[in-house]
């Protein structure tokens, strides 16, 4: 009796023991102190954009910052970008914290990206970043009254629509009066304002009796203009060799040279153009011949695949590194545009032959590029139906620019 009663009660310690622990050990839970949250720095901010002739040292003299973080900042930098190269009008924007050092640098590289610096402990990460425009979809129709630059009202915009027609219309010899265009671009805002023209995703150019279209198309990473069929609007050779251009002369047997005051055949086309213009190669090839002769001045002769040769004379400087035996790219930077040799005024005498005989430059046709993959044109069709549908609802009109700031109501 007296062991069972011991065995009750020390079992009854045992729990009494057991339960105060608990007790003891939830408690402690409880009452286990919280962490201090950290407390927010404090930061302020510096901005503004780059003033004519002004540097970092201006701005980090103007504000009291440190110079010895400046040239730590310029070393951390140098493999990203030369802070030593600011431009006019960039933006720029300054992070301070309460000990007066700087927290982070961004600058406006250009349209494209911007420079980021940003401290980690005593060093600086320091990184190119894309800016993140907003996408719109713009549809823009117009009629040509003297030149297409005009006609949009965009420069850049413009161009690019020369571009991507350059193997099938000369913007300077080939427009006339009346010549329509229908554009389905991107318009890329920030913060509310318009900034400028992305892509253009189709287009439709009426020249002279035909109508030319183009399709943007992406696969295998690459993105082209491609025409109706998914053929690609690239060819051999440039329509033109020149981005500024009009054309003095045209292709005749019998052409009055205004030097040697006889006619005699001029088997090329002259482009007149200021002096210094950059002259491309019209297609891929070999360099001939980089130098002088007496009549054609400074020239570049090219050989091209299919027994075509391209010159290109009257240079006012042949370019660094364009000589004999050089391959060269289509749209490559070859020469400039003089007036050495016997010529009156700057120009560029241009001149095609193939298989040993001169041929008018301004009739020549060549088939295009690669065609889209068969296995893709379901997908271009596709695409190629949703822009027709966007071009179709486009009325050509003369062009007002997109509104600077997107309107409230």
């Amino acid at each position: 009796m007296k062991k069972t009663l011991l065995a009750v009660i020390t079992l009854a310690v045992l729990a009494l023991f057991a339960v105060k622990s608990g007790a003891l050990f939830r408690t402690g839970e409880n009452i286990t102190p919280e962490k201090e949250k950290p407390q927010k720095e404090n930061l302020y901010e510096i901005k503004g954009t780059i003033k004519p002739g002004e540097t970092l040292f201006d701005i980090f003299k103007k504000y009291n910052l440190d110079i010895e973080e400046l040239l730590s900042i310029k070393k951390a930098s140098s493999d990203v970008y030369n802070l030593g190269k600011l431009y006019l009008g960039r933006q720029y924007r300054i992070q301070v914290d309460d000990s007066n050092r700087v927290r982070s640098l961004t600058y406006c590289i250009n349209d494209d990206c911007i420079l980021s610096i940003t401290r980690k402990g005593d060093d600086y990460f320091v990184e190119k970043l894309p800016i993140e425009y907003e996408k719109r979809i713009a549809h823009i129709g117009g009629v040509i009254k003297d030149n297409l630059v005009s006609a949009l009202d965009s420069l850049p915009l413009a161009l690019e629509l020369s571009d991507i027609f350059a193997w099938d219309i000369d913007f300077t010899t080939d427009l006339r009066r009346g010549d329509t265009f229908k554009v389905v671009v991107e318009e890329l805002w920030l913060d509310g304002e318009f900034k400028k023209y992305g892509n253009i995703l189709s287009a439709e150019f009426h020249n002279n009796g035909r109508t030319y279209y183009a399709y943007r198309f992406e696969y295998n990473g690459q993105a082209d203009y491609y025409d109706s069929e998914g053929k690609s609007l690239r060819r051999a050779f440039l329509k033109a060799p020149l981005s500024y251009r009009r054309i003095s002369s045209g292709f005749t047997k019998r052409r009055f040279h205004p030097i040697l005051k006889v006619y005699r055949p001029h088997l090329g086309v002259d482009y007149a153009a200021p002096r210094g213009t950059p002259v491309s190669a019209v297609g891929d090839g070999t360099v001939l011949f980089a130098g002088y002769k007496r009549y054609d001045g400074k020239q570049v002769i090219i050989k091209h695949p299919g027994g075509y040769k391209t010159y290109y004379g009257h240079l006012s400087r042949i370019r660094k590194g364009i000589r004999k035996g050089v391959k060269v790219k289509q749209g490559q930077i070859i020469g400039y545009v003089g007036k050495t040799g016997l010529a009156t005024g700057p120009h560029l005498d241009y001149r095609i032959k193939k298989n040993g005989r001169f041929i008018n430059p301004l009739t020549l046709r060549l088939p295009r590029g690669k065609s889209i993959p068969p296995s893709l044109m379901t997908e271009f069709e596709n695409f190629k139906n949703q822009m027709n549908t966007r071009l179709a609802s486009i009325k050509p009109q003369t062009i007002a620019p997109p509104e600077k700031t997107e309107r409230r109501s």
